[in-house]
């Protein structure tokens, strides 16, 4: 019996190491075309697509949609989103039958026998059985547990679309950083512009203030003041150009892109759209009403209530029975008739089991009182965004009053101040006027040109600034209709 029972386990051993190569051997085949493909390097990859951003014009449309694409926060987001999907598989599970199969061998020499002495032939059972295995496979399906099976469809629901709203709440952030970073260096563009105005207009009168000092015209004072109102100037230039360089570097930060390492100052960018004045009507009660209908942080904190008042159907259920159904199929080596391990009894099982935890020490009590305190406090978390929310809105929009105004008050500025520098310089060859007066008016044209930049720059970030507050698709063509 002892040498049939070696020969059998030499023989199943030998047909499973057999399989296992024949497995391995498949595996290669498989992954062998796999494993030869060598990838690219990702950052020549990053450097080639920043040259080819840097060699071309680069509207404002351009850049939201090299954002959408690289933008460092918008990628996480989308990995975020489909984890969250991931919970959503995970949550809706215990609606989905599951199939469980379970097996084991075993080998032993620590086995009870009886034999009955004096009889010519062996009785059944009573030989020492050393082999044993079982192979078993269940399908389980809940068909109730208290409202939570039904519960966690409505869950998953409400995470798939609470994710849905997180992420794109993470866009419309990302999209204003980006709108912001592009009229940060348009307006220092403008104001670089501006300064190198100033700068050649002094220039040019302390030249000519050195040439009327050298004929004898005008006192040395008259040089010595033009050359420190240069002096003075300079400085902001200087600034200007570095504003410009830093801000550059932030809207290539936003679009999510490294700077090459050979690109040490001054990067390269061709921004083609203009600051613009192009008027935006919206009431602050229609703004209101768009927000708290579409702030997706606030369409978010609702999915989240729902699902806190799910939680209390989930807590609650324990307090229920649970009943499921299964059937299956299973097998086993003989336990008394035979020691040959392909002798096998099966056959297949179907059934039903209920359970019912009467007392659980108030376990579900206390799961219950947390799951409806937490209820409670989503809905004050709702309230508070609200609020936050409203309070965003008036401040966008009291700050986009104020650069609306001030952009007004500064149309005709430039022009008065040209006008009044032309006058002074008259004045001034005519010998009826100081350089006071036309270093003066030069100032006051240097101050109305940059506040005119910086005016149209603040109305364009403000009006950002309300889209966003608002909720609106910063991919819209046209402002809400307000009525």
């Amino acid at each position: 019996m002892m040498h049939s029972m070696e020969k059998n386990m030499v023989a199943m051993n030998k047909r499973r190491f057999a399989a296992g190569k024949n497995v391995l051997r498949l595996i290669l085949v498989l992954l062998g075309p796999v494993a030869m493909v060598v990838p690219s390097r990702a950052d020549d990859g990053v450097t080639n697509h920043m040259t080819a951003v840097l060699s071309q014009p680069l509207s404002l449309a351009n850049a939201v949609d090299i954002a959408l694409q690289h933008n460092g926060d918008i990628l996480k987001g989308q990995h975020d989103l489909q984890a969250q999907y991931g919970v959503v598989v995970q949550t809706r599970a215990i609606a989905i039958p599951h199939l469980q199969s379970s097996g084991n061998y075993q080998y032993t020499t620590e086995l009870e026998t009886e034999s009955i002495p004096n009889l010519p032939f062996t009785v059944p059972g009573t030989e020492p059985i050393h082999n044993s295995w079982t192979a078993n496979i269940q399908l389980v399906q809940t068909i109730y547990q208290g409202g939570q099976v039904l519960s966690s469809l409505r869950s998953a629901k409400l995470i798939k679309s609470q994710a849905m709203l997180d992420y794109q709440t993470i866009v419309a952030d990302s999209l204003l950083s980006v709108r912001v970073a592009y009229y940060d260096v348009l307006a220092a563009a403008d104001q670089i512009v501006v300064n190198e105005a100033s700068v050649a207009l002094l220039t040019k009168q302390f030249e000519d203030q050195q040439r009327r000092f050298d004929a004898g015209t005008v006192p040395k004072f008259n040089v010595l003041q033009a050359d420190v109102e240069l002096a003075n100037e300079k400085p902001k230039l200087i600034q200007a150009r570095n504003a410009y360089r830093i801000s550059k570097n932030n809207l290539v930060n936003v679009l999510g892109h490294h700077i090459p390492r050979d690109i040490w100052e001054d990067i390269p960018l061709q921004l083609t759209d203009k600051l613009d004045s192009d008027p935006y009507k919206i009431e602050l009660p229609a703004a209101l009403a768009t927000a708290l209908d579409k702030r997706s942080e606030l369409a978010s904190l609702r999915k989240q209530q729902d699902l806190r008042k799910e939680g209390i159907t989930s807590a609650t259920s324990n307090y229920k029975p649970t009943f499921q159904v299964f059937g299956g199929y299973g097998a086993r080596s003989a336990q008394f008739i035979s020691d040959d391990p392909a002798y096998t009894i099966h056959g297949a099982s179907a059934g039903a089991q209920f359970t019912w935890n009467i007392f659980d020490g108030l376990a579900t009590k206390g799961k219950t009182d947390q799951a409806k305190e937490l209820f409670e406090a989503s809905k004050v978390e709702v309230d508070n965004e609200a609020r936050r929310i409203e309070l965003e809105v008036r401040t966008d929009y009291s700050n986009f009053i104020e650069a609306t105004e001030t952009l007004e008050s500064q149309k005709r500025v430039q022009e008065e101040a040209e006008e009044s520098l032309r006058l002074a310089k008259a004045r001034a060859d005519a010998g009826t006027g100081t350089q006071l007066e036309v270093l003066s008016a030069q100032t006051s044209l240097t101050q109305a040109r940059s506040t005119q930049v910086q005016a149209l720059h603040d109305y364009d970030v403000t009006r950002a600034r309300l889209e966003r507050a608002i909720g609106v698709n910063i991919m819209q063509s046209a402002p809400p209709v307000v009525k």
